[in-house]
């Protein structure tokens, strides 16, 4: 049912922040088993066959209870590094700038403050996880989940992730996830964070979910 996204630059795109080396291990390897385990779990429920990895994550509490736990880890996986490939761009390619760019200072009072409160979510996150900057209620939240939970799942809108699994950074970093949090800044993708909040904000003007 789900293919393993391309990665959408070269393996060496983002370099130095984050290396060939770490994007091959990360994507080819950990995407890949995480993309296989879904569709393993799902091999025996084709009434899923329809869905969307959105409606699957955001809809958990409504699978049958045999791949529940399956679809939250593997499927959370795939749908995070699908996020997460997006959601970094080549170190200048593009800028903080747009209609996130005055919700932030807006709800956060600053970009200086919300770089604070999101590396503080993930330098923070113990063990395994995720940072998120989501869309919620027309404002504008830091968080962080566990594994690989995604905010979808209690009707918060993803606009920014950072991964902070040890796979995500060990190879190029060893143990200093704090330099790999303040580096990651140097390569978000602020294009495609607007696209996601534009589209956020859209639905939840026509109501959607």
């Amino acid at each position: 049912m789900f293919k393993l996204p391309e990665l959408p630059y070269a393996y060496n795109a983002l370099e130095p922040v984050m290396d060939e080396a770490t994007l091959h291990f990360h994507h080819d390897k950990h995407h890949a088993t995480y993309t296989a385990n879904l569709n393993k779990a799902l091999e025996f429920h084709p009434e899923l066959a329809d869905k969307s990895i959105r409606y699957l994550i955001a809809h958990l509490n409504l699978l049958p209870e045999d791949i529940r736990g399956a679809v939250r880890n593997n499927g959370g996986g795939y749908f995070n590094h699908a996020l997460f490939w997006d959601m970094m761009a080549p170190e200048g390619s593009t800028s903080f700038a747009g209609p996130v760019a005055e919700k932030i200072k807006e709800d956060f009072g600053s970009f200086e403050e919300f770089k604070k409160k999101f590396s503080s979510a993930a330098v923070s996150q113990f063990g395994s996880g995720w940072a998120w900057l989501v869309y919620s209620d027309g404002h504008l939240e830091v968080l962080s989940t566990a594994n690989q939970d995604n905010p979808l799942t209690e009707g918060k809108k993803p606009l920014l992730a950072l991964d902070v699994w040890e796979h995500a950074y060990y190879l190029q970093y060893q143990n200093r996830r704090p330099d790999f949090v303040e580096n990651f800044f140097r390569i978000i993708n602020w294009d495609y964070v607007n696209k996601l909040y534009e589209d956020a904000v859209s639905a939840k003007k026509c109501g959607a979910k």
